[in-house]
């Protein structure tokens, strides 16, 4: 056993006894650091330690990985190398860690799938009035198009947060903060018929009900709309959560202000909203390309 092998089995111990990681982040790092030492291995000879892993091997290291893996994936190996190096420092193992200065690789940046306005219209529409639960779905469709929230935010949903005359609603969002967010007129309609639907008695507590009269839970929401994308078959499968981005992107293209939208979306930074805008700007150019007569050359010019 190198003494390279022998530090990253003392991290992972560490790990393991007195950091009380899970299993599964565990597991991640001694896979992480075991490729390191494959590498290290081979650069610096069987004897390799620590003290022989500099920033230039480790750039080369990441140089290397950069050919079959994503920029996900190596910004997660080198989090775990700058901990173990991190964690050697302290124990007074090596004086640097030469992970320190190297920059984490940005992330792809994956455009968020939304439908279009044809799209989401016909999903909207695509509970069948004959079936026992249609305007429970329909309510639920309406609401997550209409307002953009999340499904968590959605289930958790009372029907004292619901204020159908003002067409707002309450709703409770990652850490426990509160927003109201207007609901649109045809999602109000979807609601009050959901409403009236249900009996006198059991106008408190959940809004959104189950088979059992009990709070809907997430998985039902997905079962859902993939229930309902699945009878109209007119585009891909999708979870709930493509409705908010819908929502989000629809408003940009309709003239909403960034800040506007990161209100109701209840995002904590206006950066996770900014996604958005690349999906309007495909849009935009996608819209230029077709309507301005000087957007293509004609061939042979």
């Amino acid at each position: 056993m190198t003494i390279l092998e022998q530090q990253i089995q003392l991290f992972t111990t560490y790990l393991q006894t007195e950091r009380d990681v899970s299993p599964h982040t565990l597991a991640a790092y001694r896979s992480d650091l075991a490729q390191l030492l494959i590498f290290a291995a081979r650069e610096r000879g069987e004897a390799v330690s620590a003290r022989d892993v500099d920033h230039l091997l480790l750039r080369r290291y990441l140089a290397g990985l950069s050919r079959d893996n994503k920029k996900s994936s190596i910004g997660r190996k080198l989090a775990a190398i700058r901990s173990f190096f991190r964690f050697l420092v302290r124990r007074g193992t090596i004086e640097k860690n030469p992970a320190e200065l190297i920059a984490t690789p940005k992330k792809e940046q994956r455009l968020p799938f939304h439908l279009d306005i044809d799209q989401a219209t016909t999903l909207m529409e695509a509970p069948d009035a004959d079936q026992k639960y249609a305007l429970r779905d329909r309510a639920i469709l309406e609401l997550l198009y209409s307002s953009g929230l999340r499904v968590s935010e959605l289930t958790g949903l009372d029907i004292g947060g619901l204020d159908l005359v003002a067409g707002m609603v309450r709703v409770t969002g990652k850490g426990g903060k509160e927003r109201i967010v207007p609901v649109g007129s045809r999602a109000l309609k979807a609601l009050q018929e959901y409403l009236e639907l249900r009996s006198d008695d059991a106008l408190t507590g959940a809004l959104f009900l189950n088979t059992r009269c009990g709070r809907i839970n997430r998985r039902s929401v997905a079962r859902i709309v993939d229930a309902h994308v699945m009878r109209i078959a007119a585009f891909k499968r999708i979870s709930p959560h493509t409705l908010r981005h819908t929502f989000a992107t629809h408003m940009l293209e309709g003239g909403a202000d960034l800040r506007v939208i990161q209100e109701l979306l209840g995002h904590a930074s206006l950066s996770t909203t900014q996604k958005y805008t690349h999906v309007s700007i495909d849009r935009l150019m996608e819209v230029y390309d077709k309507a301005h007569p000087k957007a293509h050359t004609k061939s042979g010019e």
